[in-house]
């Protein structure tokens, strides 16, 4: 019988999530349902900041960025333009005698196998590969398994009303991109940033909420010229090194400074809110990993307590998000589908164009070609012949010398409920201490970077008990409360009132004492501030108490 895989750090992890209100299980009264988690009051704080953050940064604090909230039911046309409801499947396989039933790729990775996929593109499992519940090797072999929700829009459960919850919500930028590029005033490059819940029926959901049914993504879709329009207008595409921070964003960067730029603009974002370079690992996926559409794609990955190790027993780290440079299949598909144009204008490239010499514009039409060629030929549908798929991608060339041309796209997906679990994992400290008498006391400290910790100030006045101390200290939280997250306690000791404060990951507690009151005539109207993370201590004014705290929160 196969041992029950523990996993120490995630239970305490888990624990406290439930007792602190970060995290509960779904339907938890009736049994839960498997899949589905629902965020207690400081894990509504926790997200609500995370996802404030992300679209300030995104979206507010950038001139090239505009924001959209699409829908999560959407014509399936969509998702058959997409791919999604022929190929977003995973493979899945059942054991004989014990019935469970697993992700055959996931049961493979749990035993250091690698699923094999044959010539004729179906998956099977390698010898050896055993049921981890019950140690059988009766399994059945893999299947695809499509993950789409189904459901009806109207009254009446037909074919012709299925619809599907949003697998993500990248499809509703591009499907919106015609409107939004014109409503907007933007011109590429610029992209479109959106925040939603997507809905994915995983065959075995786990890892807490790293692999969830239903959770929620912050995507960019960051839409660039193709490098032919760029080399046809500057005369060259920039290269920039494949480590490190390129810079600010110039006018001539094609599509691999771009991928470089937006991973480390994701990084820095991560640093800004408490995840180091150190707890992140990157992938960079090879040619046999990546779509047949993509250019590249890095993975940022976080050091969560249930990562595996390599064989050099490094943590490696599951991802966090995902930054991929998509070429332009996902406006070309949506074109195709629709039969609505979705290629722009774009009047510095037509002008460039008339200017080049023969055997460059010879040049670079060629290459767009053959990049188009590729394209159509991959996404054909079955009907459609080379004849055609070679006059289409002639049309779209000589495009070029008309200032037209379909955007490229660089894509960083985020998936928030993941980053919520990274950033608890991450603030997640203990220390266990021992008095003169052998007792020994565990206490546990959230230590969360102050823009994303959900309380921001816990006010406690000294004694609940002192009419005069409890009313400045509501004074001091009710002129608090319009800036920031506010926790007033009252109740038990000084001490158990900041160790639960420690547990919410509250970086600052304020307390009112007699000295406030005047009790040493210096002090008036002064407070004592505690430091979350080393329990230190300070005088402060409350005149100057909420700039104080508004430069450290933010």
């Amino acid at each position: 019988m196969a041992e029950p895989k523990e996993n120490l750090q995630m239970e305490k992890i888990v624990s406290l999530c439930k007792r602190r209100g970060f995290i509960f299980q779904s339907s938890e009264i009736y049994g839960g349902i498997n899949g589905f988690w629902d965020y207690g009051p400081l894990g509504a704080e926790l997200k609500r900041n995370v996802k404030e953050l992300w679209w300030n940064a995104m979206t507010r604090e950038r001139e090239d960025v505009a924001g959209l909230e699409a829908t999560i039911i959407m014509s399936p046309a969509i998702w058959r333009a997409s791919g999604h409801v022929d190929t977003f499947s995973d493979p899945m396989c059942d054991c004989k005698k014990c019935k469970k039933r697993f992700r055959a790729d996931q049961l493979c990775e749990d035993q250091n196998l690698t699923l094999i996929k044959n010539a004729n593109g179906k998956f099977e499992l390698p010898a050896g590969t055993k049921c981890t519940s019950c140690d059988s090797k009766e399994l059945t072999e893999p299947r695809p398994f499509n993950l789409m929700f189904k459901t009806y829009v109207g009254p009446v459960e037909s074919e012709d009303n299925v619809a599907y919850l949003r697998p993500e919500t990248a499809q509703a930028i591009f499907a919106q991109f015609k409107n939004v590029l014109e409503t907007s005033r933007q011109k590429v490059p610029f992209g479109i940033g959106q925040i939603g819940k997507a809905f994915r029926n995983e065959v075995t959901p786990r890892n807490y909420t790293f692999r969830s049914r239903e959770f929620e993504q912050m995507e960019l879709e960051f839409f660039i010229k193709p490098d032919e329009a760029i080399e046809a207008i500057h005369g060259s595409v920039a290269t920039v090194p494949a480590t490190g921070h390129p810079g600010e964003p110039q006018p001539n960067w094609g599509w691999q400074a771009w991928h470089q730029y937006w991973v480390e603009e994701r990084v820095k974002f991560y640093e800004g809110i408490g995840l180091s370079r150190d707890t992140l690992g990157f992938h960079h996926q090879t040619p046999e990993e990546l779509a047949h559409y993509a250019r590249a794609c890095t993975d940022i990955l976080f050091k969560f307590p249930f990562s595996k190790k390599d064989e050099n027993g490094n943590v490696k780290g599951d991802e966090l998000e995902g930054i991929a440079a998509r070429s332009d299949f996902d406006l070309s598909q949506h074109q195709r589908f629709s039969g609505k144009p979705m290629g722009v204008f774009d009047d510095e490239l037509r002008q460039a164009w008339a200017k080049l010499p023969k055997e460059k514009q010879d040049d670079l039409w060629r290459r767009y070609y053959e990049n188009r060629k590729n394209y159509l030929t991959k996404s054909a549908k079955p009907d459609e012949t080379a004849e055609q798929i070679q006059k289409q991608a002639t049309e779209d060339a000589n495009g070029l010398a008309k200032g037209q041309y379909i955007p490229h796209v660089i894509e960083p997906s985020a998936g928030v409920d993941r980053l919520i679990l990274a950033l608890i994992a991450n603030a997640y400290s203990e220390t266990t201490e021992t008095d003169a008498k052998g007792k020994s006391e565990t206490t546990y400290v959230m230590k969360f970077h102050p823009r994303i910790a959900p309380i921001k100030v816990g006010v406690l006045p000294l004694l609940k008990n002192k009419p005069e101390l409890v009313k400045k200290a509501i004074a001091v939280r009710d002129l608090l409360r319009p800036w920031m997250n506010v926790y007033y306690d009252d109740g038990g000791s000084i001490g158990k009132r900041y160790a639960r404060q420690d547990e919410a990951g509250t970086p600052f507690c304020v307390t009112i004492d007699f000295d406030t009151l005047g009790e040493k005539p210096e002090l008036l109207d002064t407070v004592t501030l505690r430091y979350r993370d080393d329990g230190r201590q300070e005088r402060l004014k409350i005149s100057e108490l909420r700039d104080w705290l508004l430069a450290r929160i933010r």
